[in-house]
């Protein structure tokens, strides 16, 4: 029985000869690459790896396509060492030819396996970052760019996350232009020229999936018009009857907080008014009158309006954003009875507004450190945010006319430090701008829902109903993302 030094030292005399050849005659190149690829499926796993290792040696001319498409079938073992090789062989051919390399990784993303393509588009996620710039040219991203628009045209959810990952963080595509074509491509993704189905968890899934993606491009320079018109056109009229195959999401909130984060960098738009007007019945929706009261002073209905907070701070915050692009809409383009009565609204809220807020400040009051790290006051914290938020903009509404220039931190988002010297707008305002996120995507579990207490004076503080939400769940298979059909191969190579 040999041992493993013999057969190295044997495999190692083995693939000298066949280089030789292959270097030496040309004719039989292709005899001497097939060689080496029985012994990438040698069954001594000891062979397997040496031979894996020395594969890139025969990536020379045209050979090296073939090569990279190989290896890229490769990553399909289960075996972490061999795994790992694949992965360097690949990485040493990049920097040989990056054109030629991509075009066998995307050659099995196009047609391979499921599982070779699950892990050929891991791979440019994960290791297209770690190259230096002289093999990430103008013209290899440029080529990566076209070749994902062709995988684009059929993906899964996961898949088009990963894609996004992947070019976002190209370097041509970090200017305007380049952010405004990845804009274009999730928009294309989203499908916004379609009429919007609400009954539809596979619909309403992908937009939001979707939407996300956007999000972080958005600035003042790349506009989110598009985005923010269909939400208000096509979503907000059917905010109540959305579906979801998220278990546990409130859809309703995830929709108004992305509504929210876009309309700061919404551009001029067709329907200004009626798209306002939209989102200004939508609000009311969750801005109740005051209840009736009786002849003894007492309330006459059995209970009070339970004022939901959470989706208020969303829809008011988005209904300032494009408020100041009409800024005469409540005093132009309502009628007297009807402002009247969305002042009575912004009345009520505001008082109970006031007394959760001295209610949430009293119970924080003198907690630091590891005292507000409980989950009890975590929430406290965060509807110490949500609060504050709507009390600065109804406060901004009751001006006559109504102004539109405080600025806030939606709050799940992190607070922007403000520079030695700069005005603050008030006690928890910063610049109402998203800040840039990382590569990683937006942490949504940060975000938690506030349901205060329904009774307009009641100091029953332990009353908080929240949920966590992760961030996309993107193991679904495809689900809304059209469905590729099952590929076959003949041998392996």
């Amino acid at each position: 029985m040999p041992t493993v030094e013999e057969l190295y030292r044997n495999y190692g005399i083995l693939a000298d000869a066949t280089e030789q050849v292959g270097q030496h005659f040309p004719e039989l190149a292709d005899s001497a690459i097939n060689a080496q690829l029985d012994l990438c499926e040698d069954e001594d796993v000891s062979i397997r790896r040496q031979a894996i290792k020395e594969l890139p040696q025969f990536a020379t001319g045209e050979n090296l396509p073939r090569v990279a498409d190989i290896l890229t079938q490769l990553l399909q073992t289960d075996d972490s060492a061999e795994f790992n090789l694949v992965n360097n062989a690949l990485l040493s051919i990049f920097k040989m030819d990056a054109k030629g390399t991509l075009g066998g990784l995307f050659s099995q993303i196009l047609q391979g396996e499921d599982i070779v393509r699950e892990r050929a588009i891991k791979f440019l996620s994960t290791k297209l970052k770690t190259l230096p710039d002289e093999v990430l040219t103008k013209e290899v991203e440029e080529l990566i760019l076209t070749e994902s628009k062709k995988v684009l045209e059929d993906v899964t959810g996961e898949e088009f996350v990963l894609f996004m990952k992947i070019l976002s963080g190209l370097k041509s595509l970090q200017t305007v232009s380049g952010r405004q074509q990845l804009v274009e491509l999730v928009a294309e993704q989203a499908d916004l020229e379609q009429t919007f189905n609400p009954s539809d968890p596979d619909c309403v899934d992908r937009l939001l999936q979707c939407t996300r993606q956007a999000v972080p491009l958005f600035s003042k320079n790349v506009h989110s018009t598009r985005f923010v018109t269909y939400f208000c056109e096509q979503v907000l009229p059917n905010l109540g009857t959305l579906t979801t195959p998220v278990e546990g999401l409130d859809i309703q909130l995830e929709v108004l907080k992305l509504l929210a984060e876009m309309s700061s960098f919404c551009g001029d738009m067709e329907k200004l008014e009626t798209n306002l007007r939209k989102l200004f019945d939508k609000l009311l929706e969750y801005m109740p009158l005051p209840p009736e009261e009786a002849e003894n002073g007492e309330n006459a209905g059995n209970e009070e309006p339970k004022l939901q907070f959470s989706y208020v701070e969303c829809l008011l915050y988005s209904f300032h954003q494009l408020g100041r692009k009409l800024p005469d809409f409540l005093t132009a383009k309502l009628n007297a009875e009807k402002l009247k009565d969305f002042k009575i609204r912004l009345q009520y809220f505001a008082r109970g507004l006031q007394v959760y807020i001295r209610q949430l400040r009293l119970a924080l009051q003198g907690k630091t450190g590891e005292a507000l790290k409980t989950e009890e006051n975590k929430i406290k914290v965060v509807a110490l945010k949500i609060t504050n938020n709507i009390n600065v903009l109804i406060k901004d509404l009751f001006h006559i006319p109504p102004s539109y220039k405080s600025t806030v931190t939606l709050s799940w988002k992190p607070v922007q430090k403000v520079e030695i010297g700069q005005k603050r707008a008030s006690e928890d305002t910063t610049s109402g701008s998203p800040p840039k996120k990382s590569s990683a995507g937006p942490k949504r579990d940060a975000r938690q829902i506030y349901n205060p207490p329904s009774g307009k004076y009641s100091s029953n503080l332990g009353n908080f109903n929240y949920e966590q939400r992760g961030a996309f769940r993107g193991s679904r298979g495809g689900r809304g993302w059209g469905t590729r059909g099952n590929r076959s191969r003949g041998r392996l190579y």
